[in-house]
């Protein structure tokens, strides 16, 4: 079929296979033209389809030479009808490492359940033994707790009092005002159960009990901090406490993991474009003006650029992990340098529809989520007709 990209808001309903493989292509070249990272050989990423954990993924295979088992919950393609784009991403990526001589294993399904928990593990006995790495970076809005049988929705919004900022319509251009009511009780303990840190917890604790971590074994999950701009809805917000529970969580897991050497840490990571992002108000007017400014500086990253930085310049060198006061890692400095707030500050003022144009970056956000999806990438030819029957080599 030839595939368009079709639009409902801001999701893709469609994604385009040969995009995808090329976004992951283009990915693979990167990490390999960075030189080998002496990192971790066994990895588990939970979340491993797309952004940060794809890139992970991609960092630990084709960066440290690892296995790697990626856990993801995406939808297969059905004739006439695409599958999703992490989908396609996970055939590409296991088509590719199959091919450098990696051992590479997918499993789809609610990372969130006792089932593919269970699964996971027993995948990780039979092939690997142990991992001596643990990614998690689930990014679903809505989870069932295993135990309870509850579920749980997640919301963006304000603690205590409304909010109200500029935000922008990506696809138009178009500046407005928006208003956020602020959240009961309630949506803060879902978005809590949501997004903390209680699932990453239960993958561990599983994992402890089945004796699949390796001594001095690594375990990470990526959170986000931000500008004052962005703070009332993002770090003060909804989502903010649902970050503190998983730097909580981090803690708490080191402490279980000392006996074994192991840690957990939270990596606060850049502002990105990615479903879940182009979803928060105001934040793609703010990556519109940062973009704009870091590529000027000369120091914008995508995905792939900033994992494979945590890996070469944080993880993985001399043996010493640097963190902040809090015992995160830090490989959102470049976006918050004061040089770069200063002047996202300044123009953020500025910004309306009419001045965004010469301002921000609105064509580099719009071709970023674009490429999430398979589409906008020169060396694919969309008038083509593809095969979106695309099947995932090494799913279990």
């Amino acid at each position: 079929m030839i595939i368009k990209q079709r639009m409902r808001g801001f999701i893709s309903l469609t994604a385009h296979p040969k995009g995808c493989e090329q976004n992951v292509l283009n990915q693979i070249e990167y990490v390999k033209s960075k030189g080998a990272i002496n990192g971790p050989k066994k990895v588990l990423v939970i979340g491993a389809s797309t952004g940060f954990g794809l890139a992970s993924r991609i960092t630990s295979a084709f960066g440290s030479d690892a296995a790697t088992i990626g856990v993801f919950f995406e939808k297969e393609p059905q004739e006439g009808k695409t599958a999703t784009p992490g989908w396609y991403n996970t055939a590409a990526f296991q088509q590719e490492a199959i091919k450098a001589g990696l051992y590479a294993k997918s499993i789809n399904g609610d990372a969130y359940s006792n089932e593919i928990k269970e699964k996971t593990i027993n995948l990780i006995k039979a092939d690997l033994g142990q991992v001596d790495m643990v990614i998690y970076s689930l990014a679903a809005p809505v989870r069932t707790n295993p135990v309870t049988g509850v579920t749980h929705r997640s919301v963006l919004k304000p603690i205590g009092v409304p909010y109200s900022n500029k935000t922008v319509d990506f696809h138009t251009g178009v500046i407005s005002e928006v208003s956020i009511d602020p959240c009961n009780e309630e949506e803060i303990e879902n978005t809590v159960a949501v997004m903390g840190g209680e699932d990453w917890g239960m993958w561990i604790d599983e994992m402890i009990k089945a004796d699949v971590l390796a001594p001095n074994a690594l375990t990470l999950a990526y959170s986000y901090i931000g500008p004052s701009v962005t703070e009332p809805i993002y770090r003060r917000g909804t989502i903010g406490r649902a970050k503190d529970h998983l730097e909580a969580t981090a803690a708490a897991i080191t402490e279980k993991l000392q006996a074994k050497g192991g840690k957990a840490y939270v990596s606060v990571n850049k502002a990105l474009v990615t479903q879940a992002s182009s979803a928060i108000p105001v934040i793609p007017l703010y990556i519109s003006i940062l973009y704009k400014i870091m590529k000027e500086k000369g120091i914008h990253e995508g995905c792939i650029e900033q994992i494979q930085r945590l890996y070469a310049d944080r993880l993985f060198v001399n043996g010493h992990i640097p963190t902040d006061e809090a015992n995160r890692i830090r490989i959102d400095d470049w976006e918050l340098r004061d040089d770069v707030q200063e002047e996202v500050t300044r123009l953020w003022q500025d910004a309306t529809t009419e001045s965004l144009k010469h301002i921000g970056d609105l064509k580099g956000y719009t071709k970023d989520f674009k490429n999430l999806f398979g589409f906008g990438f020169k060396e694919v030819d969309y008038h083509a007709d593809v095969n979106e029957m695309v099947e995932i080599e090494g799913l279990v």
